[in-house]
Order: structure tokens, then C-alpha cells, then sequence
């Protein structure tokens, strides 16, 4: 019955609504025509829109090229601020710069507070282009907490500006890490960077790491590179093949062992600073226009290295003249000085005359004076008080002619109580007559065998008498004495 309903060919009509629906439909059609504007028409033109002034919001964007000219503006107020400083601001063309010159004014006067002038920034305008508190201050404290010196940050901030865009973490505190694994002291490190800042923008797979590995790889001890870097940091910016190479060449040229060259940078690395090309050849071959012979060079630079980097012309030239005219050294005796003893050419003229007088009071001829300082060149650089205790003694103890201290003037150099007069008083004992030189010139372990001796053979006398110069002057000479300090003051001298 249900399906017959559902599937039947003549479905019932829709139901139809009643008179009353019907009435209010109508009703209602007709009030909303009435209420409605006439249609225009195809052709009958459209009312314009009523455009009533609104007040701008004040939420509201400006306009790309309002922005543009307040940017602009801003700008060149900014520009105007760099060039009362002196800065170019064409330099900083490209540089994204503070919005006020208000920021731009704490830039410069912190700046100013830890030095730097108005010259400085205009040779390095980049530095106006770092935020005082994102940059400069997390920089600055990093510095003061390694223990960087106030008063030295404006010669720092100078010689390497590029620091104040360093980052800490990735820049500054590896470079630091590493000097502290090359054995340079906490203590020790403000005082490297204050030195030689320019590390701080140093790779550490570069330069730093080569010219290290190529000084141990000549001879210098590693234990002693924390000292190397100490004294000379500026070894870490140099090049291997075009620097530090060459130079050990060099020296090896003169007649220096590699091993020794080494020794010497590990005493006096800052001669690796010296120009090989403009200062070490040509003072080379100015001391063998000098004299000095070419089997020599290797004892010279091994006993004052300083004299490869020494203005030397004018030095010799000036020191010849003075032993001439004082001590009446000859041209080719002034080479065997220098040999001897290179930091003559230290010397003053107040202190050359002084030790002359001294010499010529106890008896000597200016002639036997001369041969004295030729063959012991330290004679005018010792203390005059030893040099008078000493002589003294020989005069009224030894009782020996004055003629054996020509022979022997290296006398002068030993200590009194120390060498000479327990020495004397053994031989005097033993019945011994020697020479000076059997009697000194040797170490106190050998003085201890001779004496065990009942009588001295003559070859080891002879031997004794004509032994090297060189020797006494090493002894003289400490590795931390400097001839340099005896200029034309009257001031007394070494030892």
C-alpha cells in the first residue's frame, strides 16, 4: 500500500494558501514598492555620490613617499651632524646610521670619552656606525675584564677600530684562548693586546698558526713561545715565506747555525722586526767595510743581535773617530774591537776618556793603553771601583810589572774577592810562579785540578797565554747587560 503511494503516476497537487495569506502578501508587495526609488532609466544619468569631509584618523599610514621625504629629511640632519665633526659622510653612504642625531651625538661623545678625537673618526668613520650598547659596551667590558688598561685603549682603538664591530663570543674570546695555549700568562695577555691589537682580527688556521709552527720547527723551544709571543706579538702577523724564512736564511748565510739562530729569537725575537732587506744585509756589509772580517759576523750578531737593526753607519763612523783620536786605535784594530766586543760602538766619549785617565794615572803609555782595549774591548765599559780595588791588589799584593796587565788586561774584568785574590793566595802557597792568564782564564773546577799539580808545565803555560779573547768577553758579558746604557753621562759602568 505504502510503495503503491510513494511510486504513484498521479501525485496529489500542492496545497494552495487560503484567502487571508493570499490578502497579506499582496499587502505587503505593495508597501515594499512604494517605499522603493524609482528606477533610472538606460540612458537618464547616475547622482554623484555626496563627498563629505571626514577627519583623518590618527591611526593612519602615511604614504610611501611621505615616509620617504621624513627619511630623507632625517638623513641629511644626520649628514649635517658628521660634517661638524670632520667626517666625510659620502664614507658612510651605504651604512644603515641612527634615525636622530641625537644618537648619533652619544655615539660620538662616548667615543670621545675613552679618547679618540675628531681625527680619529674622520680616518675611520666605520666607528660612528656601531651601537654604543650592542657594540661598543659588551666590547669594552670584555677588554677591561682581561684586564686591558684604561689609558690604553685610545692607541688600541687607533691602530685597530675594527674591534669595536667584533663580536665577543666569535671574534675576541678564541684569540684569547688561543694565546692562553701557546703558554702566554693571564697576566700577560691586555699586555700583548695592548701591543699589538691587530690580532684580535686574526684567523687561527692563518698566519698565527704557521709562523708558530715554523719557529719550533727551526729550534725555538716550545716552552719558550709563551715568551716569544710576550715580548714580540707582532711575530704572529708575520709571514713565513716572505718574513721570518728569509731571515733565518740568511743569518745561516753569515755563518749561524740554525739551532743558534733560534736561540737568538728565543733571547730577542724582535729582531725577527727588523727589515731584512732595508737594515740586516746593509749592516752587514757595512761592518766589513768596517774591518770587520767575514768568519766574524756569526760572533757578532750571536753576542749583540740588536746591531742588525741599529741605524750603524753613523754609529761606526762616529766610534771610529773617537778610538782613533782618544786611544789611538787604529782603522784595522777598530775591526778587531768590534769583533771582540760589538756593543762598543755603545760607548761615550765621557766614558771612553774617563777609563783612559784611569789608565794613564796607574802608569800605562797611551800606546800600551791601546793595545789593552784591543785586545779586551770591555776595559772602557767596567765599573771603575772594581777596576781600582783590582789594580791595587796587583800593585801591592801580586807585586807583578805592569807589562803582564798589557799582556793580560782581562785582569780588570774578574772579581777581587771572588776570583783574584783567593786564587793568587793558593798559588803564592803552592810556590807557583804563572802567568796571569794560567792564573785566571780558566773555570774554578779547572783551578781546583791545577792545584792538585806539583809543578806547571810550560805547554800549558804557553797555551793559556795565547788563549781567545772572545771567551773573556762571554764571561764579562750577561745576557741582560746593555751596552746601550752607557752614553755620555758620568755615570759609573758595569761590573
Amino acid at each position: 500500500m505504502m510503495k503503491s503511494l510513494l511510486f504513484s503516476a498521479h501525485p496529489t497537487p500542492p496545497l494552495l494558501p487560503g484567502p487571508r495569506l493570499r490578502r497579506l502578501i499582496r499587502l505587503c508587495a505593495s508597501s515594499a514598492s512604494a517605499s522603493a526609488p524609482p528606477r533610472a532609466g538606460r540612458g537618464s544619468p547616475r547622482p554623484a555620490p555626496s563627498r563629505r569631509p571626514s577627519p583623518r584618523s590618527l591611526y593612519a599610514r602615511p604614504s610611501l613617499l611621505e615616509m620617504e621625504r621624513e627619511r630623507a629629511a632625517r638623513r641629511a640632519d644626520v649628514d649635517a651632524f658628521l660634517a661638524s665633526l670632520g667626517v666625510d659622510p659620502g664614507e658612510l653612504a651605504g651604512l644603515e646610521l641612527p634615525v636622530t642625531v641625537d644618537v648619533m651625538r652619544e655615539r660620538a661623545e662616548f667615543l670621545a670619552s675613552l679618547g679618540l678625537t675628531r681625527e680619529d673618526l674622520a680616518a675611520y668613520p666605520l666607528a660612528l656606525g656601531c651601537s654604543v650598547r650592542k657594540n661598543m659596551v659588551p666590547v669594552l667590558d670584555y677588554l677591561g675584564k682581561l684586564g686591558v688598561r684604561r689609558d690604553a685603549l685610545p692607541d688600541l682603538l687607533r691602530r685597530y677600530p675594527q674591534v669595536l664591530h667584533a663580536s665577543v663570543v666569535v671574534g675576541l674570546a678564541p684569540v684569547v684562548k688561543y694565546l692562553q695555549g701557546m703558554d702566554v700568562r693571564s697576566v700577560d695577555i691586555p699586555r700583548v693586546l695592548e701591543r699589538y691589537p691587530e690580532l684580535l682580527g686574526f684567523k687561527l688556521e692563518g698566519t698565527m698558526s704557521t709562523s708558530i709552527a715554523y719557529l719550533v720547527g727551526i729550534g725555538v723551544g716550545r716552552r719558550q713561545i709563551g715568551s716569544v709571543i710576550t715580548r714580540f706579538p707582532e711575530v704572529l702577523g708575520m709571514r713565513v715565506g716572505k718574513i721570518i724564512k728569509p731571515f733565518v736564511e740568511y743569518l745561516e748565510g753569515t755563518g749561524i747555525q740554525k739551532l743558534s739562530v733560534a736561540r737568538i729569537i728565543e733571547k730577542k725575537p724582535y729582531v725577527l722586526g727588523f727589515g731584512l732587506e732595508d737594515k740586516v744585509k746593509s749592516n752587514i756589509e757595512v761592518l766589513m767595510e768596517f774591518g770587520v772580517r767575514k768568519e766574524a759576523l756569526a760572533s757578532i750578531v750571536m753576542q749583540y743581535p740588536d746591531i742588525l737593526g741599529l741605524e750603524l753607519r753613523d754609529k761606526l763612523v762616529a766610534q771610529q773617530s773617537l778610538f782613533e783620536s782618544i786611544i789611538l786605535v787604529s782603522r784595522d784594530d777598530f775591526g778587531r774591537v768590534i769583533e771582540r766586543m760589538p756593543q762598543a760602538i755603545n760607548l761615550g766619549r765621557t766614558a771612553v776618556l774617563k777609563h783612559v785617565n784611569f789608565l794613564t794615572a796607574c802608569g800605562f803609555m797611551l800606546s800600551q793603553v791601546s793595545k789593552m782595549v784591543v785586545a779586551c774591548p770591555q776595559l772602557p765599559a767596567l765599573n771603575m771601583d772594581i777596576m781600582r780595588m783590582n789594580f791595587e791588589h796587583f800593585k801591592n799584593e801580586m807585586e807583578r810589572d805592569l807589562e803582564e796587565l798589557v799582556e793580560f788586561p782581562a785582569f780588570f774584568t774578574y772579581g777581587l774577592e771572588s776570583t783574584v785574590r783567593p786564587r793568587h793566595e793558593m798559588v803564592s802557597r803552592k810556590g807557583f810562579t804563572c802567568s796571569l792568564a794560567w792564573l785566571l782564564n780558566c773555570s774554578d773546577a779547572r783551578f781546583d785540578e791545577r792545584m792538585k799539580y806539583d809543578t806547571i808545565g810550560v805547554e800549558e803555560m804557553e797555551a793559556e797565554e795565547s788563549s781567545d779573547m772572545n771567551a773573556l768577553a762571554e764571561e764579562v758579558e750577561s745576557e741582560e747587560e746593555e751596552y746601550s746604557d752607557y752614553d755620555d753621562s758620568d755615570d759609573e759602568f758595569v761590573r
